[in-house]
């Protein structure tokens, strides 16, 4: 995955390394620390891009974050990029996908290190991951009514989902903030830890999916997604099709064998 790397040598915005921590790894790190790592359309271009590149790589989970001298996950969307913009010109910037649902869409797995403010967009971006993980003193908010707008990047659409429509409607129409112990018992967050156990409990659940098959990790998390968009009886159908999908892949052989003959598994992706 060095071609990884070198896409990420290009980027003013975003860091990239793969690997460091865990094999089968690439952790993504939002850099913008003059803007709390506020998405302006450099950022939004840059990871459009690279997440292409994800998409056709072996990488078998990604990790999302924020570099530590911004202190944010991401802070929002760039305010100074929305001044002049016409309701024209913001329909033409909200057709999808967006930087949301290419990380919703991402085969990978995708982990949201939150170790910084998480608000408005970034907020939203972290909805769009597929688990949560925050440290114990960072705060999660969609402000967007203080400035007279209200969350143009689903969140009206995936808080809901997550902490139930009262609690959304508590969050977006009062744009207070809420910390991270209190966003894991509404279900916003998945895992708090203390600020030096924040690298540990994401690289134990990294590596734990990264041992998987990516063939399963893709079909598991395409099953699980469907589950808000179907009813029960259709998402139970959906799911009997892919597992008899997965079943007749390589790695389903592969582990099927390696169960029965005590052994570890060598997934070739297939």
């Amino acid at each position: 995955m060095a071609d990884l790397e070198a896409v990420g040598a290009e980027l003013e915005t975003i860091d990239v390394s793969v690997g460091d921590d865990v094999e089968n790894c690439v952790t993504v790190t939002f850099d913008r620390p003059d803007a709390r790592n506020a998405m302006n359309q450099r950022l939004r271009d840059e990871f459009a891009l690279l997440v292409d590149r994800i998409e056709e790589s072996d990488a078998r989970v990604v990790v999302l974050t924020g570099s530590d001298e911004s202190h944010s996950f991401v802070s929002g969307a760039d305010v100074g990029d929305l001044q002049e913009r016409t309701a024209l010109e913001q329909r033409e910037r909200s057709k999808r996908p967006r930087i949301y649902e290419r990380v919703k869409n991402l085969r990978q797995p995708v982990i949201a290190r939150v170790n910084g403010y998480a608000f408005g967009g970034g907020c939203e971006l972290a909805m769009a991951c597929d688990v949560r993980i925050a440290r114990a003193d960072v705060k999660f908010g969609l402000p967007e009514v203080s400035l007279g707008l209200i969350p143009g990047g689903g969140g009206t659409q995936r808080l809901p989902r997550l902490i139930g429509e009262g609690q959304a409607m508590r969050m977006i129409l009062s744009g207070d903030p809420i910390d991270a112990t209190e966003a894991r018992e509404l279900g916003l967050v998945d895992i708090v830890c203390e600020p030096d156990e924040l690298d540990d409990e994401v690289a134990d659940l990294a590596s734990s999916i990264a041992d998987r098959s990516p063939v399963a990790l893709e079909f598991a998390k395409r099953a699980v997604k469907a589950s808000s968009q179907l009813g029960l009886e259709d998402g139970i159908d959906y799911e009997a099709e892919l597992f008899a999908q997965v079943l007749a892949s390589e790695d389903s052989s592969e582990g099927i064998s390696a169960f029965l003959e005590d052994r570890e598994p060598e997934w070739n992706g297939r």
